[in-house]
């Protein structure tokens, strides 16, 4: 499965159309239960996460960014107001698929393994450090949002960021590592008001260390382009 998918129409070896397409999710709708219901994936996947890319389509057109990659269309529009709500759509679809890879039903949540333990023990002091500091991230992102675990692209030093509404690491020349989707949608119908309890949930049941260590190291992880 791809991290995202593009389809194009070639003309002389020149791409002349782009379509971006919903990915699947990377495991079965109810494989996250408990923790997660197969009706939060129904609405947030097959509704919210495809919403994002069907408007993404309809504004490609005449952009001049038809032919670029998903990042490519996040960065070139991250900037310039009069792109903001291609950006928005853009980030989005990156952003969920990012997310749901960040989470696994196999063995998911605690402590980090691999490189990235040490890393995370060199840049926090601890775990627990780390942990506290993502939650609270999460917990303090007013309204819609994102908690993220990001690493410089130079030197490679963690550290947490959080972004509103659909801003993405992408945008801020840094390397994602690790997000918790905190807009509602993603946890409402489980959790109701009980943001804590989600975030709990995501971090001590469901991260994909496996997947978080891959972006560390720069690897595509299987995912992507």
């Amino acid at each position: 499965m791809s991290f995202y998918q593009m389809t194009a129409k070639n003309s002389k070896d020149k791409i002349t159309m782009s379509n971006i397409t919903l990915p699947e999710l990377p495991y079965a709708k109810d494989a996250l239960e408990p923790h997660i219901s197969a009706e939060t994936l129904e609405y947030h996947h097959d509704k919210h996460h495809n919403a994002y890319v069907t408007k993404l389509n309809e504004l490609l057109p005449g952009s001049g960014l038809e032919d670029k990659t998903l990042p490519e269309i996040i960065v070139a529009t991250a900037k310039d107001d009069s792109k903001q709500g291609m950006f928005n759509q853009a980030a989005q679809v990156w952003n969920h698929t990012f997310y749901w890879n960040c989470m696994t039903p196999t063995n998911g949540g605690g402590e980090p393994t691999g490189d990235l333990k040490a890393k995370i023990e060199e840049d926090f002091g601890s775990y627990d450090k780390f942990r506290e500091e993502f939650k609270n991230a999460a917990l303090t992102q007013f309204g819609s949002g994102w908690a993220w675990l990001v690493a410089d692209k130079v030197g490679g030093k963690l550290s947490i960021a959080k972004t509103a509404n659909a801003d993405t690491p992408l945008a801020h020349d840094q390397i994602a590592v690790l997000t918790c989707d905190v807009w509602e949608h993603a946890y409402y119908i489980d959790y109701r008001n009980r943001r804590p309890d989600y975030v709990d949930t995501f971090l001590d049941k469901l991260v994909n260390w496996d997947y978080a260590n891959a972006k560390y190291k720069g690897q595509d992880a299987g995912v992507e382009e």
